[in-house]
C-alpha cells in the first residue's frame, strides 16, 4: 500500500468515527432528556405525558456505561442513574391487583407511570399488560449493569445486589405453556395471555433470559421448543431464517447484548450458520429489496433502506404517482415479505452496522448531509420517514417522535461495531454463559 493510499484510508476512518460519534452522542442525549429525573424511568417516546417503558430502561442501563466509555459522562454519573432507577424497580410493590403495582411474580408491566413506577392504567394512560419480552429486555440491561459495575465501593455493591434481586425474583416457570413455549404476558383482568413466542424472533433474548437464573428458570427444553422446525429460506441470496414479517429489529435486539459470532446451538449446526451470520443475511436481503424496489416506493435505493417496527404517517389510503397506496401509523414493517408502505426507519439501517458496516455508514453519511430534517443534535434520528406519503418534500413525511426501543439499539450496535464493548462485558456474565450452555451452544468465546 502506498503512503497516499494509507493516508486516504486513515482519513476515511477518522471521518467515519466522527459520524458514529455524532450519531451516538445525539441519541444518548435523548435518553438523558426523555426520562423522569426523579425515578430514572425512560419515556416510551418523546411525547409529553407518555408512559415509561421498561424495555427502554433496559437499554438505558447499558447506554449509560457506553457514555462513560465515550467520555460524555463520568462513571459517577452512570452509577447515580443506575442506583436511582434500580431502587425504584426493586422497591415498587408487586401483586395481583389492577393498580398500585409495578408487576407480578417478578415480571414488570410493559408500561409504567414514570413518576411512580407503578402500572400504567387508564384514564391517564391505558391498562398495560405484564410483558415477558419487555421484562427480558429490561433484565438484559440489569444483567449488563450487574457485570459492568464491578467496583468494591458501596454504591456499586448496591447496584449488583439490586440487580441480583431483580433477576432472581422473576418466576419464568410461571409463564411456560405445556409445550414449553413462553407466553406473551398476563393481565389482572384476564389472566395469562394465550399467545406464545415460537420460531425465530427477538424471543431469542427472552428465552435466554428465562434460562439464565438459578431461581424459577425455564426448563432447557424451552429452547428446543422455541426453534422447533425452523428452516432456512433464500430470497436471491444466501439462505437464512426468515421470520414472518421479517422486521429488522428481530435480527438486532438479541445481538445488542449477546455476541452470537462463532457460537452454535443445534439449529445452527443443522443449518450450517450461526445467528450472527443469519442476521447478516437477513439484513442484506432487506438491502437488496430496497435497491430493487419492486413496489416502486419513492426514495428506496442503495442509500435509503431499512424496514422494521416503527411509526408511520397514519392509517390512510390515497393515490400517489397514479397508484393507490395504503399507509399505516405505528406498525411492524419488513421485507422481502411483510408489510411495506414506503416508511423507512433509520434505526433499521443504523443498528445493522455490525452486519453491513459499509452500507450502514454510507447511509448515515448520506442522511446527515442530504436529509438534515430527519436528524437533531439533541435527539438523534427521527423514528421514521416516508418520501412517498408527502411528495412535497424530499424526505416526505417525517415522524415527530423518537421511540426508546428504536433509540437504544442505535447506541449499542454502533458501540459493538466500534469497540465490541457491550459484547465484551456480557461475555463475562456467568448467568448468560449458563443460559447459553443450557440452550446447547458450544464453541467460540463460550469455551474460553
Amino acid at each position: 500500500m502506498t503512503k497516499f493510499a494509507s493516508a486516504k484510508r486513515k482519513s476515511h476512518r477518522v471521518r467515519d468515527e466522527a459520524v458514529l460519534e455524532r450519531v451516538q452522542r445525539a441519541t444518548f442525549q435523548w435518553f438523558v432528556d426523555c426520562q423522569n429525573h426523579d425515578t430514572g424511568l425512560i419515556w416510551d417516546r418523546s411525547r409529553p405525558g407518555c408512559p415509561a417503558t421498561i424495555a427502554g430502561v433496559g437499554f438505558a442501563l447499558t447506554v449509560y456505561p457506553v457514555a462513560v466509555r465515550r467520555g460524555w459522562i463520568n462513571r459517577d454519573n452512570a452509577v447515580a442513574y443506575a442506583v436511582k432507577v434500580l431502587r425504584v424497580l426493586a422497591n415498587a410493590p408487586q401483586g395481583e391487583g389492577k393498580s398500585g403495582y409495578s408487576g407480578h411474580r417478578g415480571f414488570f408491566y410493559h408500561f409504567l407511570d414514570p413518576a411512580t413506577g407503578l402500572r400504567a392504567t387508564a384514564p391517564q394512560f391505558w391498562d398495560s399488560e405484564l410483558s415477558t419480552i419487555d421484562t427480558a429486555l429490561l433484565m438484559a440491561g440489569v444483567s449488563f449493569a450487574r457485570t459492568y459495575f464491578s467496583k468494591r465501593n458501596g454504591l456499586e455493591k448496591e447496584i449488583r445486589s439490586l440487580c441480583t434481586a431483580l433477576l432472581e425474583r422473576v418466576e419464568w416457570s410461571w409463564m411456560i405453556r405445556a409445550d414449553k413455549k413462553i407466553h406473551h404476558g398476563w393481565t389482572p383482568e384476564n389472566g395469562i395471555i394465550p399467545h406464545v413466542y415460537g420460531g425465530y424472533s427477538e424471543a431469542l433474548l427472552l428465552y435466554l433470559q428465562a434460562l439464565a437464573p438459578k431461581n424459577h428458570p425455564a426448563p432447557a427444553e424451552c429452547w428446543t421448543s422455541l426453534l422447533d422446525g425452523v428452516k432456512a429460506e433464500s430470497f436471491g441470496g444466501k439462505p437464512y431464517i426468515a421470520m414472518p414479517g421479517t422486521p429488522l429489529f428481530c435480527y438486532q435486539y438479541p445481538h445488542c447484548w449477546i455476541d452470537f459470532r462463532g457460537i452454535a446451538d443445534d439449529t445452527n449446526r443443522r443449518l450450517g450458520f450461526d445467528y450472527f451470520q443469519n442476521s447478516v443475511r437477513a439484513t442484506k436481503a432487506q438491502y437488496r429489496y430496497s435497491v430493487d424496489n419492486p413496489n416502486g416506493w419513492r426514495g428506496y435505493d442503495e442509500l435509503d433502506w431499512g424496514l422494521t417496527a416503527c411509526d408511520g404517517p397514519g392509517n390512510e389510503t390515497k393515490v400517489v404517482d397514479n397508484r393507490e397506496r395504503t399507509f399505516r401509523g405505528y406498525s411492524e414493517r419488513g421485507c422481502p415479505r411483510g408489510f411495506d408502505d414506503g416508511t423507512l426507519a433509520p434505526t433499521a439501517a443504523i443498528s445493522s452496522i455490525v452486519y453491513t458496516p459499509r452500507r450502514s455508514l454510507r447511509t448515515m453519511r448520506f442522511w446527515l448531509k442530504h436529509r438534515p430534517e430527519i436528524f437533531s443534535e439533541m435527539t438523534g434520528f427521527a423514528d421514521a420517514f416516508n418520501p412517498t406519503f408527502d411528495t412535497s418534500r424530499s424526505s416526505g413525511w417525517v415522524g415527530s417522535d423518537r421511540v426508546a426501543i428504536d433509540q437504544g439499539p442505535i447506541i449499542l450496535m454502533i458501540e459493538n461495531y466500534r469497540s465490541g464493548f457491550v459484547w465484551e462485558v456480557m461475555r463475562k456474565d456467568r448467568s448468560l454463559r449458563r443460559a447459553l450452555r443450557r440452550a446447547g451452544f458450544k464453541g467460540g468465546w463460550l469455551e474460553k
